[in-house]
């Protein structure tokens, strides 16, 4: 079989879910999938689409669930996010009135890692990606990020932070204004599927919100970071 697709077990395992659910959402049409041979078969980078969108209504054990399916060998399950982030790849304020230049900083901001090699490149696919829908959240959060992995672009993953000093049109539903952009920069899925479900769960925490939008400096929003990063797996 094609490395691009897997099979019924494959997902199951990628989801953590058992294959009588699997089936039911694929036989109602909520899993993008398609029968060869009388087997269904589903294409890795719809899953991944699929997920992207997904995770927006997961619950807190949805996400655990992918973040233990999707760990990647590089990262310590018990703090992903801040061994992709640092004070260097923060900014506060953001200057930035306008989704193009929020954009276009932030991926400034993760060059100063050294690990974006084509940041033309990466900036081209984040702006795809935001094309197709938006990242934005209704809590004034959004996670641009590229539609794809990028191994090619990147030497290491990495996540850039940015708060601007108020609201701006990001697309987010209901027309809900955005001041505080993740830039998820992955160079494999798992670590893309990874990150952004250890995010989903970071905004389900009461106060993580509240705290980041405090931070002061980007010391200050590095702790907030770290500490509920940390906090997730007491």
């Amino acid at each position: 079989m094609s490395h691009d697709f897997m099979t019924i077990e494959e997902l199951m395992t990628q989801l953590g879910r058992e294959r009588r659910e699997v089936e039911r959402l694929v036989s109602r049409g909520r899993i993008p999938g398609r029968r060869v041979g009388g087997q269904w078969r589903f294409n890795r980078q719809e899953i991944t689409q699929w997920l992207e969108t997904e995770l927006r209504d997961f619950s807190d054990a949805d996400l655990v669930r992918v973040e233990q399916t999707q760990q990647s060998r590089d990262l310590d399950p018990r703090s992903p996010l801040t061994q992709l982030i640092s004070p260097r790849t923060i900014r506060i304020p953001l200057n930035a009135g306008t989704k193009p230049s929020v954009l276009q900083q932030l991926v400034e901001l993760a060059g100063r890692t050294w690990h974006v090699l084509e940041p033309a490149a990466v900036l081209e696919a984040v702006r795809q990606r935001e094309a197709v829908m938006s990242t934005g959240f209704d809590n004034g959060i959004a996670i641009p990020h590229p539609r794809n992995p990028l191994p090619e672009a990147l030497s290491e993953s990495v996540v850039a932070f940015g708060r601007t000093l108020s609201g701006i049109p990001f697309g987010a539903p209901r027309r809900t204004l955005t001041d505080m952009f993740f830039l998820v920069l992955a160079r494999d899925a798992r670590t893309h599927l990874q990150i952004l479900a250890r995010l989903g769960r970071l905004m389900q925490l009461p106060d993580f919100t509240t705290d980041l939008r405090a931070a002061e400096t980007a010391d200050d929003a590095y702790a907030v970071i770290r500490t509920a990063d940390a906090r997730l797996d007491d």
